[in-house]
């Protein structure tokens, strides 16, 4: 155990701090101290300031919280935003996404879009996230550099995919990734078969044997579409989600991305097997995919987390943005203005991904002995007067422009606004490149 009198690295001292387990609480003239990448003091700012403190940190006007965690996105493809936007789901994928694919994703457009997406991610206070992509090797290395928590799902489909062959050359690569970084800090590799439509029942028999031998966790976009579901019980007789059950791939490590379609049968499979969904409410808005009912699946007691989805269906990386239309959304679907209160929605947007990626025991709250995972929202802007309850505030108005600094495992990542290890500079200029490139544009001299 750590010496409770050795001095703290960093002593935070915000207007409020909302821990968010316990539920619902926001704790004013309170201090959070850092101690070898770990919170390692949660207490009241008068006694705070007795203690040895290497860097004591005035936060006036700003609210900390644990960091936002971004449950689902595809990083890279941030070098397609806005590339094809205003189509339907399957279009949009077929006649658009997946030759766009064919033709430029290679080491390099996953490096680069990947380094896009984690300074995006981190100007918006997001701390953790978890990516459904190409070439995951890359995208580890990017995350390995940045500094960033992440889950890196590895993405498994019954065609040859840019950097695999077939599935079985994907589950290679993520076998040997599960491995190699079995014990990285900040990296976690997870199992991703791309959707029912895409992976047959032999590929999800070995997901599923490989996934119980590595206790590894399984992430898939399940029920994006009525035309899903409906082509799947045409077809087979069978909704997805039941097939997955029937296969034995839902369960506490299953991921199931979008289910903007639930029924009574669907909604009893998820609670039963303690599967975790994640919400992607702007995505689905904009390719009209449907309506999670996310008040329906939190009252039964599912751990619904949030995710943006990627920047190409979005088209942004706003974690914090997402959670006010999920909250918004949330009543008009329940008919109810209480459903997915501020509390809650942060709540979502936090603990509940660090949940549903297995890593809550790391971070996901504000807890003695979690990694020191945080946000430092600037609540002192004319657009937030006046406060009479910050976390409301911050969910139904704040913009992520507010977020000032994070901090994950305790290393400062955003410091008054600005990357502490990236060039944001260079970064949006190689993304401008990618784009001349994309668009057929000559490039610069």
């Amino acid at each position: 155990m750590p010496d409770p009198a050795a001095p703290l690295d960093l002593l935070l001292l915000p207007a409020w701090l909302v821990p968010v387990e316990p539920a619902g609480v926001v704790l004013k003239e309170h201090a959070l101290g850092i101690r070898n990448g770990v919170i390692a003091y949660i207490g009241p700012r008068a006694d705070a300031l007795r203690l040895n403190a290497t860097e004591v940190r005035e936060l006036p006007g700003m609210l900390i919280s644990p960091g936002l965690i971004n449950a689902h996105g595809h990083a890279a493809m941030t070098l397609f935003r806005g590339l094809a936007d205003d189509l339907p789901l399957m279009n949009w994928l077929e006649n658009h996404i997946w030759p766009a694919e064919a033709k430029w994703v290679d080491e390099a457009f996953v490096s680069d879009g990947t380094d896009l997406a984690i300074a995006e991610q981190l100007k918006g206070g997001i701390t953790c996230f978890s990516d459904m992509y190409f070439f995951p090797k890359i995208a580890c290395d990017r995350v390995h550099n940045s500094g960033i928590r992440a889950q890196i799902t590895v993405p498994v489909l019954d065609f040859p995919i840019p950097g695999a062959r077939d599935a079985d050359e994907s589950l290679h690569i993520g076998v040997e990734l599960f491995n190699d970084l079995a014990h990285h800090p900040r990296i976690k590799i997870a199992l991703g078969p791309h959707a029912p439509y895409t992976v047959g029942d032999d590929n999800l028999e070995k997901i599923r044997v490989i996934a119980d031998e590595l206790d590894a966790m399984i992430h898939m976009h399940v029920h994006e579409t009525a035309f899903e579901v409906h082509q799947a019980v045409e077809q087979t007789g069978e909704r997805p989600l039941a097939r997955l059950n029937r296969l034995g791939l839902l369960g506490p490590r299953f991921q199931a991305v979008h289910m903007t379609q639930i029924n009574d049968d669907d909604m009893a499979l998820l609670v039963e097997s303690n599967s975790s969904v994640i919400h992607c409410p702007e995505s689905n808005l904009k390719l009209a995919s449907g309506f999670c009912p996310v008040e329906r699946l939190w009252q039964a007691g599912v751990n619904v987390a949030i995710g943006t989805d990627g920047a190409a269906s979005n088209n942004d990386l706003d974690l914090l943005g997402e959670t006010r239309t999920a909250a918004l959304l949330a009543k008009a679907v329940a008919g109810s203005a209480t459903a997915l209160d501020a509390h809650r929605a942060l709540r979502m947007a936090t603990l509940n991904g660090a949940r549903a990626m297995g890593i809550e025991a790391e971070t996901g709250s504000l807890e003695l002995g979690k990694a020191a995972d945080i946000v430092a929202f600037d609540l002192s802007g004319l657009a937030q007067q006046p406060i009479y309850d910050p976390v409301s505030q911050l969910i139904y108005a704040t913009g992520r422009d507010c977020v000032s600094h994070v901090w994950v495992a305790g290393k400062q990542l955003l410091h008054d606004k600005r990357l502490t290890r990236m060039d944001e500079h260079a970064l949006t200029e190689t993304a401008k490149a990618w784009g001349r490139r994309i668009a057929g544009q000559p490039e610069l001299n």
